[in-house]
């Protein structure tokens, strides 16, 4: 019996060493019984989470935005939907200085066209403030939203609608609720998308995304493509950074250097089919150093977040070092972003991560989806680590 019970034992603890990194302090799945994506994880004042993406468990049509406020623990003190009768997603999420949350994503239950950028702002308990739509009879879609100094809000993602090509970078800014200060789209004759917008130290902006207007790989294959702006969005510089296959970049954000951080993924350098792919430049957009990590498989970056060490954290999914289809993929680096370790959680099926953050602890908080756990086809996926991963 007591042979038995060792060799219980030692399965058990095989078992979770596979399934469950080394610093990993929990993990939570939320949604129902359909499919509910994460996009983005936020830590909150007061140690918890908060969480947005889209559900097609819950809410008023095919999918809304979904919003999940946590404790620090992970376990669920409210959640919300907001949307109409179409679809309706969130893809950022942004605690504001009231207290309170700020969501954008796209919507084609509201607005003038097809899709359009749309935004929530919401008190401390999710409730809703106040709702706006951006953009004209085409598409236009919301990847990333800022708080601004001036208590307004920065929006960037691309237009249909607006601008030089069939597709290009677009960028609204508003005041405190929500209404149109000004727009603004970058780009050339071709198709260019803005994933990711920060707020820079001189009051103007930092958007990231891709380009097939300009670039080495132009017009076959996209490049990496930063625009830096003042305070009112006109263009200051923008760079090009890839080769002469498809780079394309999701994350960025300005450094403690005054330079920017840029993370996505590459086709064109690196080990496998596609790799992370990190650029740092100085203030300038000028590229001081690039890296990439992978294996032989599929990996891509989604996040990027400068540590307090002075490293970077960035996060992302595997197909090149997995227990399932794909995992979940965090990369630390040093200053100079030579690796320090690695991690992949996830179980047997996909799993997917789109956003992280360092916590108050020293680790992180990891958000994104999967369809090993939970109870629906894929549901929203926290994990939270120690400092090591």
């Amino acid at each position: 019996m007591k042979t038995s019970i060792s060799i219980l034992l030692i399965l058990l603890s095989a078992f979770t060493a596979v399934a469950q990194s080394p610093d990993t302090l929990w993990t939570r799945t939320y949604g129902g019984t359909t499919t509910d994506w994460a996009r983005s994880v936020q830590q909150t004042a007061d140690g918890g989470h908060i969480v947005a993406g889209w559900t097609a468990s819950f809410g008023a049509g095919g999918h809304d935005f979904y919003l999940v406020k946590t404790n620090s623990s992970g376990d669920t003190l409210w959640t919300r939907t907001n949307g109409g009768s179409s679809l309706d997603g969130a893809c950022s999420v942004q605690q504001t200085a009231d207290g309170g949350y700020i969501m954008a994503g796209t919507t084609t239950s509201f607005g003038a066209g097809g899709y359009d950028m749309y935004v929530v702002k919401t008190n401390g308990t999710g409730d809703t403030l106040w709702t706006h739509t951006y953009g004209g009879s085409n598409e236009d879609y919301a990847f990333s939203v800022q708080q601004t100094a001036d208590s307004g809000y920065i929006v960037a993602g691309y237009t249909y609608s607006f601008g030089a090509g069939n597709q290009d970078f677009y960028l609204v800014k508003t005041n405190s609720l929500g209404d149109t200060l000004w727009t603004r789209t970058y780009g050339g004759s071709r198709a260019d998308g803005a994933y990711s917008v920060d707020t820079t130290a001189d009051g103007g902006y930092i958007v990231a995304g891709w380009t097939y207007s300009f670039g080495a790989g132009t017009p076959a294959y996209a490049n990496f493509y930063l625009v830096k702006t003042n305070s009112q969005g006109n263009t200051l510089w923008t760079r090009t950074y890839g080769g002469s296959s498809e780079d394309w970049g999701y994350s960025v954000q300005q450094t403690a250097d005054g330079g920017y951080v840029v993370a996505g993924e590459t086709r064109s350098f690196g080990a496998g089919m596609k790799d992370f792919y990190l650029v740092k430049t100085n203030s300038f957009l000028d590229t001081l150093w690039t890296r990439t990590y992978g294996g032989s498989g599929d990996d891509q970056a989604y996040f990027v977040q400068q540590t307090a060490d002075g490293g970077y954290i960035v996060a992302g999914y595997t197909t090149s070092f997995v227990a399932g289809g794909y995992d979940f993929y965090l990369v630390k680096t040093n200053s100079l972003g030579d690796t320090l370790w690695t991690r992949t959680y996830g179980g047997s099926s996909s799993d997917y991560a789109w956003s992280v953050q360092q916590t108050a602890d020293g680790g992180c908080i990891i958000g994104g989806y999967t369809n090993s756990f939970g109870e629906g086809g894929y549901d929203f996926y926290l994990v939270k680590t120690g400092p090591d991963g």
